[in-house]
């Protein structure tokens, strides 16, 4: 398992003779970077947790300077690393410690190509940010609907290359279900351009798909249509204290029978991680301190005169009617309701403060999410006394995220190396319940010794045989999804 100090490595590895020359007049001074400061922070994921070397990093400002350096890298055999905003939680966007692997920033690839809004699409670039995709369908009168706590750092490419879930998810679906089409940069440099904005093109496979989730193993996805909906006409937030785990479902079950289309997001936390928000984050408070659990329903709707908050009052009175609901505070400005949206999406920031976690995104039907994270946090209870569970995140679509936090006064180091046997004790329930151990984070480097017990047999050979055809050198993002 990985750990938090800098492993010992060899120098990067010189590069073929002439390479880095014809790499520089490719792509100028703008788009390669050979000094050691200058690579620094792309060596690192951002848990900390691996720590790679590069001889270079590569930043083409057009798909066809992309095109020819992958040529001449493929000709060199060349490893290469794709990287996006670098806020994978699994190193999926970090070379290792041999110092042959490239990395290739998109960062550069950022524009925005067309906005239609009576189409309801976009085409983007891969480099895009996608808090300005977001802000730029805005301006456009529309909705591009992704949303996660990255994502003033996240870019499109990552977010596809990951199959991003994030907050909508129950609404809108993953990052795949807001995908029409894709342009990819293929392992040879041959320029695949799919960018249909098609909501019905039925002629053949689905070649999209196997780009996204991929996470730069097969080629790199340099631009998307993004499938943009109306923006919301009205919304509502409250941020609800609930009697236990099934209390949170049952109240995201009121929303859904009664207006499915309204529940744009449904969070759960846990007492703990939002202690962990108001000692760290919030300043010594939160609302409605002294639960121990908790969710955050978002309501939104295009429909004029929807009536949410009428809608939201009246689901609330029946739950605490019925017990399920302790207490709830409703956002009555947008300054408040981002206030509020900022306690769950600094659970993680707050985890990092408070020490040491092992992060488990994991996945189980809806149904069974209450079960997921009572007899989740019991068995790691078990296991390692005083550990703190902090689970959080889309109970509406049944991923937590099962993380633990370190006993209090156990040394961090210590802790980080039951990593494993956490993680298999989350997974052994997670297991039981018919669910995934990998929901939206992806697998990376972190997680690629589970996929041989998890997706072995017919599964795991397809997908091996899908690499092998499409990159038969295995230069794209070595060492990432597919165990060795």
């Amino acid at each position: 398992m990985p750990d938090d100090q800098p492993p010992s490595s060899p120098l990067p590895a010189p590069l073929p003779a002439g390479l880095l020359d014809r790499l520089a007049s490719l792509l100028g001074p703008r788009g390669l970077l050979t000094e050691a400061a200058d690579l620094e922070p792309h060596l690192a994921d951002w848990r900390n947790l691996y720590h790679g070397r590069t001889p270079c990093l590569l930043r083409p400002g057009t798909v066809e300077e992309l095109a020819e350096a992958v040529r001449l890298c493929a000709a060199a055999g060349l490893p290469l690393v794709p990287q996006g905003g670098n806020t994978s939680m699994v190193g999926g966007a970090t070379p290792d410690e041999g110092g042959r692997q490239i990395i290739v920033s998109l960062a550069r690839l950022n524009r925005v190509r067309d906005i239609d809004p009576l189409d309801m699409t976009m085409t983007v670039e891969a480099g895009l940010v996608l808090k300005t995709a977001q802000e730029v369908a805005a301006e456009a009168g529309c909705l591009f609907p992704l949303s996660l706590g990255a994502e003033g750092t996240a870019t499109v490419g990552g977010v596809l290359s990951t199959n991003a879930g994030g907050n909508t998810t129950v609404r809108y679906g993953n990052a795949r279900e807001l995908m029409l089409g894709l342009e990819v940069v293929l392992p040879d440099g041959q320029v695949w351009n799919g960018l249909r904005r098609l909501r019905k093109d039925n002629t053949g496979y689905a070649l999209r798909h196997l780009f996204v989730g991929a996470e730069g193993t097969l080629g790199f996805i340099t631009a998307a249509v993004l499938r943009l909906f109306p923006r919301p006409r009205e919304t509502e937030l409250a941020f609800c204290a609930v009697q236990d785990e099934d209390a949170a479902l049952a109240l995201f079950r009121r929303f859904r029978d009664r207006d499915e289309s309204a529940v744009r997001a449904f969070e759960y936390m846990s007492g703990t991680g939002v202690g962990f928000y108001a000692t760290h984050i919030g300043g010594g408070s939160a609302p409605l301190p002294g639960h121990d659990h908790y969710v955050l329903v978002d309501l939104a709707s295009s429909r004029p005169e929807a009536g949410l908050r009428t809608l939201m009052e009246a689901v609330l009175e029946e739950a605490l009617e019925a017990g399920e609901v302790l207490d709830a505070t409703i956002g009555e400005s947008e300054t408040q309701r981002a206030a509020l949206w900022r306690i769950r999406e600094e659970h993680p920031e707050a985890q990092k403060r408070e020490g040491a976690s092992v992060k488990n995104d994991v996945s189980v039907p809806v149904s069974r999410a209450p079960e997921l994270i009572r007899r989740a946090s019991e068995a790691c209870r078990a296991l390692i006394p005083g550990i703190r569970p902090v689970p959080f995140g889309h109970m509406g679509d049944g991923n937590i995220h099962m993380n633990l936090e370190q006993p209090e006064g156990m040394d961090a180091a210590a802790f980080l190396a039951r990593s494993h046997d956490i993680m298999e004790t989350v997974n052994a329930v997670v297991r039981d319940l018919g669910g995934s151990f990998s929901a939206e984070h992806g697998i990376g480097r972190l997680k690629t010794d589970m996929m041989e017990d998890w997706r072995g047999g017919a599964e795991l050979e397809l997908m091996r045989r899908i690499k092998a055809a499409i990159d038969p050198q295995g230069l794209m993002n070595p060492g990432k999804v597919l165990p060795s």
